[in-house]
């Protein structure tokens, strides 16, 4: 029986999102009703909201959020049950096509398909408004709601000890930094590493490399707040652009450049910056997403001649059925401090109030409590 839910919902783009009640219809086959416990605010959202990444509209943003498992569809496969707590993933991953059977289940099929059509993977919306009008998902989450319906290939099982606002910000923000480290980066036991802004990606990124040992260290960034928190998760310097030239400063700390460079800002500026910032035959990893069709110069030369690469990771190129508890378990041994990464706690009502915050570059991650 199809129930109504208080969500938030854009309308327009760069108009305020409003708080409406709208229809949620039940679960269908192999689909899952979750009833939100906490969702996090992240710059991709802002992009959607602003205009910068394109979505059908209306929509219901949010996609890192976690929560309950309160109401199934029929022919749900992968052993849930009603109460289960599940994280959300905004890429899920079907197992079959080719770039699954090939490892990298990030770029699965199924993923452009509710990116492009506001749906489903069926490409079909289970909201409408109080007027029957079919409102979206955004990228088959749309977590700023009490209730959502999602695939069962969109979640991951949450452990009961793993706090709510951790088990949404886990996956995305640090899924994704971590992932980097994890997944590109890879072994890097003394090997010196830059990143990159110290937003919720950035300190997750330092958390997982700075777990991985890498050695110096260096976050960059142009808040004094951020670079403080940069070090207490792990960073052995920080660099502040407002002090001058960021390459310069990076580049007097490690004479001759560094191995790898996370850039977790996606500005043309910061990513030409991490380019420079590498030795020969170092690697940049671009993990921050940008304007739709934003570019940056690469010096073909330098490309050249000192064998540097520049590489990208959606998702921390990620398989998160894998990743995900790897997470949760370096999170619980005290690897990972995540609980460093939350920041300031809103009702849905006040949602608003958590990206205007965001605007003004708040510590830490904000988290929407949908139910509270």
């Amino acid at each position: 029986m199809n129930q109504r839910v208080k969500a938030a919902v854009l309308r327009e783009i760069g108009a305020p999102l409003g708080i409406e009640e709208i229809e949620l219809a039940d679960p269908g086959p192999g689909e899952l009703l979750v009833e939100i416990e906490a969702a996090g605010v992240c710059h991709s959202d802002l992009h959607y909201l602003q205009g910068g990444l394109r979505c059908p509209l209306p929509v219901v943003p949010g996609h890192e959020g976690a929560g309950r498992i309160v109401g199934m569809g029929p022919d749900v496969r992968e052993g849930f049950s009603i109460g289960d707590r599940v994280a959300l993933l905004w890429r899920p991953n079907c197992g079959r096509c080719a770039q699954c059977i090939a490892g990298r289940p990030i770029m699965c099929e199924l993923g452009p398909v509710q990116a492009q059509s506001g749906g489903l993977l069926d490409g079909t919306s289970r909201m409408r408004d109080s007027h029957g009008e079919t409102v979206h998902h955004l990228l088959g989450v749309s977590c700023f709601s009490e209730r959502v319906v999602v695939p069962e290939r969109s979640v991951v099982y949450v452990p009961d000890d793993i706090p709510p606002e951790i088990a949404a910000i886990a996956g995305c923000a640090v899924i994704t930094g971590v992932g980097a480290v994890r997944n590109v980066v890879g072994s890097c036991l003394g090997d010196a590493i830059v990143v990159i802004g110290a937003g919720g990606v950035g300190l997750s990124a330092l958390m997982g490399a700075a777990a991985a040992g890498a050695h110096p260290l260096i976050a960059v960034d142009v808040d004094e707040a951020k670079l403080s928190l940069a070090a207490r998760v792990g960073a052995t310097a920080t660099v502040d652009g407002r002090d001058g030239d960021a390459v310069e400063q990076v580049l007097a700390l490690v004479p001759g450049g560094v191995a790898w460079v996370i850039e977790a800002v996606g500005r043309p500026e910061t990513m030409a910056s991490a380019v420079s910032m590498l030795r020969p035959g170092g690697t940049a990893v671009a993990v921050g997403l940008g304007r739709v069709g934003q570019t940056f110069d690469v010096p073909i030369n330098e490309l050249v001649q000192r064998q540097k690469r520049v590489v990208g990771s959606l998702y921390g190129s990620s398989i998160p059925q894998l990743d995900l508890p790897r997470i949760f378990e370096l999170y619980r041994s005290g690897a990972l401090p995540l609980d460093l990464l939350l920041g300031e706690r809103y009702p849905l009502e006040r949602i608003g109030d958590a990206f205007e915050a965001l605007q003004h570059e708040s510590l830490g991650r904000s988290i929407v409590l949908p139910g509270a």
